[in-house]
């Protein structure tokens, strides 16, 4: 975990949340900002309106108002921003993550990018399957979705956020 203030963005978790979104790092306009996936290329807002996971389409600057349904925000690179090769120069702690999961315990993770989920995993990006992963003992139910940052359109998939929500509105 970062030092306090230098975290580019501030987690958005309590306890027992129904999901938690996992970036790699801020990019540099969320982290100008202050608000998560506040790119203008960015899909997230509006992917999770159009497949079911908010009521309307929240706007980046309401992020923290997601709480309210259940849903957090933290990336596992907290003092990076920008795109990953320049975000990554700054240090990645998977075991204060997982410790955050752990004591947090969000019913599903999901990493908004492979990329995300390879740091985590310590695999190979292309080694990472999007979708529904492989249960990890009592740790929370992890999916990996197609990146929503408009810098990844080429990779970009509705498929596996459209599974993410049949999900997350069966619990």
């Amino acid at each position: 975990m970062g030092t306090p203030g230098l975290e580019k963005l501030p987690d958005q978790l309590q306890p027992h949340l129904r999901l938690v979104f996992v970036g790699t790092a801020a990019g540099q306009r969320s982290a100008d900002l202050g608000h998560y996936y506040a790119g203008p290329g960015n899909r997230f807002w509006r992917t999770i309106h159009e497949v079911g996971i908010t009521p309307r389409r929240y706007e980046p600057h309401e992020f923290s108002a997601l709480l309210k349904l259940g849903i957090g925000f933290t990336d596992v690179c907290k003092t990076g921003a920008g795109m990953d090769h320049q975000a990554l120069k700054f240090p990645v702690d998977i075991a204060a993550f997982r410790d955050k999961m752990l004591r947090y315990r969000p019913n599903t993770i999901a990493f908004t990018s492979k990329k995300a989920a390879s740091l985590f995993y310590g695999r190979p990006t292309k080694a990472v399957a999007l979708g529904r992963q492989q249960a990890d003992g009592d740790f929370p139910v992890v999916f990996v979705l197609a990146s929503p940052s408009g810098a990844a359109t080429r990779y970009w998939s509705v498929q596996p956020w459209q599974e993410l929500a049949e999900l997350v509105r069966g619990r």
